[in-house]
């Protein structure tokens, strides 16, 4: 990324934060929804990679029917942007209350922090993880995630200072001793861990099958829950047209190094039914099957510019 992209990143972001904030909701809104209508058109390397994760999702669907869906899924993703930028200026008790009233399975993150070893909470790039975070401050007073470093460092800096303003509790994922020791005693105070295990970003990924294609998924969130006994929560998240809703999945359990490879399969089949579900609310617009690298190597983490 070259020093005027990554000024021209920094100033994009920047803009959007101060602008969603200042402008009235419903011109936001609008605003907001025609650039994700822009951006569809145009049909960048981002939308064409959507569109195509988005047919395997929905195999089914005619070209009209799936260029609709793809329009819709960008609209999602500009609105989980209008969000972030929003959402510390917003009612935080009232958000709370709204995410709460469309969640189901609460009691089984309740009885996970009841046994006493945690619980490790893992979901896929789908609807606003981070009002789900900010449920979850409330919840259980706070919980713990891995951040992947942005570039360029401002952008970074900016969203390790939006989330940490929410109480979120922010590791770097490279760097001094890596994030796993401190997961682990986390869990061993009965704290929540979240992830996100829809994509495999550090190269060394558990092979699973995925809408009836091989990819590879994270085993992270699993050898936690091996290591500690914390329960592994696989969550869905999407959007309502006036909020959020939310499952906690039943626990997934793992009792021995060789139940990695399945238990990270049980989580990619019910990340697959969420995601079918509400296939607008998956925002993945990164090349995630391994028939889309071909000989190439899947892309760094380093140059996402989308928190994750």
């Amino acid at each position: 990324m070259s020093a005027f992209t990554q000024r021209a990143s920094d100033l994009a972001y920047a803009a959007g934060w101060r602008l969603a904030r200042r402008l009235p909701p419903g011109f936001a809104d609008a605003a907001f929804g025609l650039g994700a209508d822009f951006a569809t058109r145009r049909r960048g390397p981002g939308v064409r990679q959507l569109r195509k994760n988005l047919a395997r999702v929905v195999p089914q669907a005619g070209q009209a029917e799936l260029d609709e869906l793809t329009r819709q899924a960008m609209r999602s993703y500009t609105r989980y942007w209008l969000e972030a930028f929003r959402l510390p200026t917003m009612d935080v008790d009232a958000v709370r209350g709204r995410f709460q009233s469309a969640l189901t399975g609460v009691e089984n993150l309740e009885a996970a922090l009841t046994e006493g070893n945690g619980a490790v909470v893992v979901l896929p790039h789908m609807g606003n993880w981070d009002v789900a975070g900010l449920w979850l401050v409330g919840y259980a007073g706070s919980f713990t995630t891995v951040v992947e470093r942005l570039r360029p460092e401002s952008v970074f800096r900016r969203f390790v200072a939006y989330r940490e303003s929410l109480g979120f509790e922010l590791v770097p994922a490279s760097g001094g001793t890596g994030p796993f020791r401190l997961l682990l005693q986390r869990l061993r105070e009965n704290k929540v861990v979240c992830l996100v295990g829809d994509r495999d970003l550090a190269g060394s990924g558990v092979p699973v099958e995925f809408f009836g294609e091989r990819t590879r998924m994270p085993p992270g969130a699993a050898r936690l829950a091996l290591s500690t006994g914390a329960a592994l929560l696989p969550v869905g998240v999407w959007f309502t047209d006036d909020g959020w809703a939310a499952r906690i999945h039943p626990r997934i359990r793992v009792t021995a190094r060789a139940e990695i490879p399945a238990a990270v399969q049980a989580m990619a089949d019910i990340f697959a039914g969420d995601i079918a579900a509400h296939p607008a609310d998956w925002h993945m617009l990164q090349k995630l099957w391994t028939a889309d690298f071909g000989d190439a190597e899947p892309e760094p983490a380093a140059e996402e510019a989308a928190a994750g």
